[in-house]
């Protein structure tokens, strides 16, 4: 399970460290994509590939799942741990996640997100006003 919010930069290369933490869950190697609200989303390869089989499962008749699963693949690339614990994000994927310096690395349970620091700023800012009323409407998801 992955958990925590750690601050790093991504260096001219754009290369970026991984917390530690992270590291022995991801593995060798994992997969990097776009992800929603302008994140990225990183997935072990077992994590990954439930996920594949889920999206494989969409109807090709319906054209938001068709959009959805070319979005998610079409950015996804598969990254590997340099000896010093950092890894290469490709330019595209820096682009779409805005991320050029700072970013924040944070744990989301089976998968890791990479936000720009200032997009992750903004979007905790505006999600904390909302957070109790978004607490409320989980009610009817047993949590």
């Amino acid at each position: 399970m992955f958990m925590g919010e750690y601050y790093h930069t991504i260096d001219i290369k754009g290369r970026m460290i991984v917390p530690s933490k992270f590291r022995e869950g991801l593995g060798e190697s994992f997969v990097v994509t776009r992800g929603l609200d302008h994140c990225l989303f990183g997935y072990p390869m077992n994590e990954w590939n439930v996920l594949e089989e889920k999206l494989k499962t969409l109807p090709l008749t319906k054209k938001d799942a068709r959009a959805f699963t070319r979005f998610f693949f079409s950015g996804a690339t598969e990254c590997e741990l340099d000896k010093q614990g950092r890894v290469n994000l490709p330019a595209p994927l820096l682009s779409y996640a805005k991320l050029e310096k700072e970013c924040v690395i944070i744990g989301v349970s089976n998968r890791i997100e990479i936000w720009s620091k200032p997009v992750w700023e903004q979007y905790t800012k505006e999600q904390e006003d909302s957070f109790e009323e978004i607490a409320e409407n989980m009610i009817g998801f047993d949590i």
